[in-house]
């Protein structure tokens, strides 16, 4: 069995030490598990080691969505060298691929692909936004991130995922 490069042998190699990295996948239109397996086998390439967490079921959360379909959601975590820019590209093209469209904010869709976490990386830019700044307030992301790196840590706030979501859980 091959092993994943280590921090120190990329960088003697000049590569870029591999990072933690976090995908939250969801689906409410079309086949939806089918959209996320598919997705998550995509993602996997990405990724020198890749977990994904169970599919949980949930309803749409935002102002004037109540109505819509529910969601199978997800979390992917793996290594990656790529920096979050070339990730992101990744993402869409997969949520493209997927039939993934865009007419309005929150609109139902048939895969969605958010970066959450790229190790320590904070970036905050037109289109990338890491870490993701509304996945501390998401459930549909917590549990199952909870459930796959409980003891992964949010950079901005310092504390691990376990941590957030009892956070979010007593309401703080």
């Amino acid at each position: 069995m091959a092993l994943a490069p280590t921090a120190s042998s990329c960088r003697r190699a000049g590569l870029a030490s591999p990072s933690t990295v976090v995908i939250a996948l969801g689906s409410n239109l079309g086949d939806r598990r089918a959209n996320i397996v598919d997705a998550a086998r995509e993602l996997a390439r990405l990724f020198t080691t890749f977990q994904l967490s169970s599919l949980i079921e949930t309803a749409p959360v935002g102002e004037g969505l109540e109505f819509d379909p529910p969601y199978l959601n997800a979390v992917a975590v793996g290594e990656s060298e790529l920096p979050p820019a070339a990730i992101m590209d990744r993402l869409r093209e997969i949520e493209a691929a997927r039939g993934r469209t865009r007419p309005y904010q929150g609109a139902p869709r048939t895969l969605d692909l958010d970066l959450i976490l790229a190790g320590d990386v904070m970036i905050e830019e037109p289109g990338l936004q890491v870490p993701h700044p509304r996945f501390r307030d998401r459930l549909f992301v917590l549990e199952p991130l909870a459930e796959v790196a409980p003891d992964l840590v949010d950079p901005v706030t310092g504390l691990t995922v376990r941590a957030l979501l009892e956070k979010k859980k007593a309401g703080a």
